[in-house]
């Protein structure tokens, strides 16, 4: 079994929301920079957002910022992705991702990722 589990995608109208969980399997990241990222068909894997161990520092693509907003629960072993006001162009296979990082570091390449679920399918209409 893969070591994060997302869930929560689904089809939704622009204008929606949708909130991504993704879940440690077997093992904890309590102390893991911890990260979403997506990939539309025909499209390099992209970064969309992080979150540093501590929860101290959160990073977002451009095209994101505002209408997404990453958060983590060490108590349910848990990262989430809550998104708003989705749009036709964030349609897309959304994956979470695991690196380790010092406590406040926020990376958003995909080699400072060693940990990935499979990911969940988010589509919004055109």
């Amino acid at each position: 079994q893969a070591p994060l589990v997302e869930s929560g995608g689904g089809l939704v109208q622009a204008g929606g929301s949708l909130r991504l969980s993704c879940a440690a399997s077997g093992r904890t990241f309590s102390r893991y920079c911890m990260g979403w990222f997506r990939q539309a068909p025909g499209q390099t894997r992209e970064f969309v957002a992080a979150i540093s161990w501590g929860a101290d520092n959160t990073y977002y693509a451009d095209s994101v910022k505002g209408r997404f907003t990453i958060s983590r629960d060490y108590a349910k072993n848990t990262v989430y992705l809550q998104m708003n006001s989705l749009k036709p162009e964030d349609t897309a296979v959304y994956y979470c991702a695991a690196g380790s990082s010092t406590r406040t570091y926020v990376s958003t390449s995909l080699n400072a990722f060693d940990y990935w679920g499979t990911g969940t399918q988010v589509t919004v209409p055109s």
